[in-house]
């Protein structure tokens, strides 16, 4: 098992990004202010950690091909990803479902861990971590992806309410799509230089 820094931080910041304006951080300040917060995150955490290793089980396939094509499907998922940010969320600020008052541990947790499990599948960030995985490494990705999933989901219940009201998610779109518009040109690059 070889842990590239490099690559953890890579993974950590464009997930953390990407994830930021999803409407998953919406659903776990929605659920925090109706639940007990720390039973929230352990279920988003769970469910978090379930889509990472599946999406680097897929990024190790993708590991599995020649190099230019992996560089090829990572530079136009990075520019699709890039796309997807930069346009715009459309209406995802407004889905927020009303959620029933829950308490205990267990039923706190699946409701959070199914939350997310289900909204989550073929999100940006699951077909990014999936990428990261296929020309990054597998374990490099998993850890800087899940901490950055999980990092998004404990600030959305702490801080929440005080990010909303003091930085607008358009600008952190922004931002993660620019990152991500610099990923697909460098790796289409690397493809006639390497």
């Amino acid at each position: 098992m070889h842990l590239d820094p490099l690559a953890i931080i890579t993974a950590f910041g464009l997930i953390f990004l990407a994830e930021l304006p999803d409407k998953t951080m919406f659903a776990s300040l929605a659920m925090g202010t109706r639940m007990r917060p720390l039973y929230v995150w352990f279920g988003t955490s769970s469910a978090f950690i379930v889509h990472v290793a599946i999406a680097v089980g897929a990024g190790s396939l993708l590991g599995l091909l020649p190099d230019w094509i992996v560089k090829l499907v990572s530079a136009s998922l990075f520019a699709f990803g890039a796309f997807l940010l930069l346009r715009g969320s459309g209406g995802d600020d407004n889905d927020e479902a009303e959620v029933k008052t829950v308490t205990g541990f267990w039923p706190v947790y699946s409701t959070a861990f199914m939350a997310v499990f289900i909204s989550e599948w073929g999100d940006l960030t699951q077909i990014t971590t999936a990428n990261l995985a296929a020309s990054n490494g597998t374990w490099s990705t998993a850890i800087g992806s899940a901490a950055a999933l999980m990092s998004v989901s404990a600030l959305a219940l702490l801080a929440g309410k005080f990010i909303a009201k003091r930085v607008p998610l358009k600008t952190v779109q922004r931002i993660g799509g620019i990152c991500m518009l610099g990923l697909a040109i460098w790796t289409a690059v690397e493809i006639f230089t390497g």
